[in-house]
């Protein structure tokens, strides 16, 4: 019995991945252009399997909605489905968060999962 309920908890997780996820979808277009017109950027390397991930995206969302961070926009690489991507960012695994400004790379974080980190992150692109 104990077993059904961890398969059915995990299942529920797994389901509930891509809808915690953080940000938009990856695009190299978008990025470009963001990086053009010299906008804010946070980079999201991302896999709905992830734990950290799914740990990191509710905070993610939930920064960017304030007023400090809304100029923010925040993109989502697929880790297993855009490798070229991650390779351009130069990601070595999922969970890897990077702030872009005024066209280069400022800050990046590994793993993060605590609010006041993220927010520290973010702070490098105000």
């Amino acid at each position: 019995m104990l077993n059904i309920l961890r398969s059915l908890l995990l299942i529920a997780l797994l389901a509930a991945g891509p809808v915690l996820a953080a940000g938009q979808p990856y695009e190299q277009a978008t990025f470009d252009a963001l990086q053009k017109q010299g906008r804010p950027i946070l980079v999201l390397i991302h896999a709905d399997w992830c734990p950290v991930c799914r740990a990191q995206a509710p905070i993610i969302d939930t920064l960017l909605k304030e007023k400090d961070f809304q100029p923010i926009t925040a993109l989502r690489v697929d880790f297993d489905k855009q490798k070229p991507a991650v390779r351009y960012f130069r990601a070595v695994r999922q969970s890897t968060l990077i702030v872009f400004k005024g066209g280069k790379e400022v800050a990046r974080s590994l793993g993060d999962t605590s609010e006041a980190g993220i927010t520290a992150l973010l702070m490098n692109v105000q």
